[in-house]
């Protein structure tokens, strides 16, 4: 089984091959802003409670934090949209992993703020076994710290990549979830957290599975 470490690193050499130097020094600067400006220092921590919260998932059914917790630990990952190829790395990476999420007696559910119809679409595509919801507006996003609003300088570089934000996001805000994966205890504590600032660094699910097993077997 190939890691996500390895196939980000793919996707990051073909990105750099094929986009202008200007294009990745305008991500690199922005990124290096929004790293400097401290978001992961006030995002949600570990010890620090989720507040209770309900999302409709791609077929619209309203699904509630506190009962997947009902379930047992919950890993709950934050992702930018389908049109971001990183985000469809790690949720089909998180796809591969999902036996070992369940043997553990665990859940696993992602959160982003496309449509509905657009998350439907996502989990059609890529045969994903576990919810995907939609937190429109960013409410639930909000609460954990980690939306952060896309600066000017990178817009046109979206556009010219061929991503709408507004169109798939359904407001003119430019705000985005920091890619971030968050264990959960059952009574709702977060556990564990990865922040991934830099969108092009993921956390590779089996160090993720580490830290469950060791929530679930402590």
């Amino acid at each position: 089984m190939s890691t996500l470490a390895t196939e980000i690193d793919e996707l990051n050499a073909a990105v750099r091959a094929a986009a202008p130097a200007q294009v990745i020094a305008t991500i690199d600067a922005a990124t290096r802003r929004l790293v400097e400006d401290g978001l992961a220092e006030r995002a949600l921590g570990v010890g620090q409670r989720v507040p209770d919260f309900a999302l409709p998932d791609a077929a619209g059914r309203s699904v509630e934090l506190r009962r997947l917790l009902g379930e047992g630990p919950l890993v709950v990952k934050f992702y930018r949209g389908a049109w971001c190829p990183y985000c469809n790395l790690d949720l089909r990476a998180w796809q591969r992993h999902l036996p070992e999420v369940a043997a553990l007696g665990a859940r696993f559910v992602a959160i982003s703020p496309q449509s509905a119809d657009a998350a439907l679409t996502l989990a059609e595509k890529h045969a994903l076994a576990f919810p995907v919801l939609s937190d429109r507006g960013h409410g639930v996003a909000r609460r954990f710290g980690i939306v952060y609003t896309l600066e000017e300088s990178l817009r046109p570089v979206y556009a010219a990549f061929g991503v709408d934000l507004p169109a798939y996001n359904g407001d003119s805000s430019f705000e985005l979830p920091v890619p971030a994966t968050y264990l959960l205890d059952r009574d709702g504590t977060v556990a564990a957290r990865w922040l991934d600032i830099d969108y092009r660094e993921r956390v590779e699910p089996a160090d993720v599975l580490a830290r469950l097993r060791a929530l679930v077997e402590h």
